[in-house]
């Protein structure tokens, strides 16, 4: 029997640290106007966790939530703003984490765009990833 994958993250200020026992999902950039707001960035880069190998080892009390539609909850530091993951009530044994706050380096990369019709006018998207309008 294998032994599950660890990995540790991090919000900015150090406030919140968690962990993961299990499988980082498929990698994916979402350019998204919902995404880059709440990220302040072109994209944001998620990657789908079992909520179950998820464990905040330091600072719940600062994990903060906010709900940004009908069915969806960003989660986020309280202290520093970080972006942690986001859950979505359709799926909610599975969280979106959000990889900048990862200290564990990862081997595998992104695999495509999506909302790439809804990117930023001054960003380029310039790999050779799959590129989406909508998710797949």
């Amino acid at each position: 029997m294998s032994e599950a994958k660890r990995y540790t993250g991090s919000c900015l200020c150090g406030g919140i640290r968690y962990e993961i026992h299990g499988e980082i999902g498929e990698i994916i950039q979402c350019h998204c106007q919902r995404c880059r707001k709440a990220n302040g960035t072109a994209f944001a880069t998620n990657a789908p966790i079992q909520k179950a190998d998820f464990k905040i080892v330091q600072g719940e009390h600062l994990l903060k939530k906010y709900k940004s539609t009908a069915t969806t909850d960003r989660c986020f530091c309280a202290e520093c703003a970080s972006p942690i993951i986001s859950i979505k009530a359709e799926t909610p044994d599975t969280y979106r984490l959000r990889i900048g706050t990862l200290d564990t380096p990862l081997e595998q990369k992104p695999t495509m765009h999506i909302y790439a019709a809804s990117r930023a006018e001054w960003d380029t998207i310039s790999d050779d990833l799959p590129q989406f309008d909508e998710r797949p």
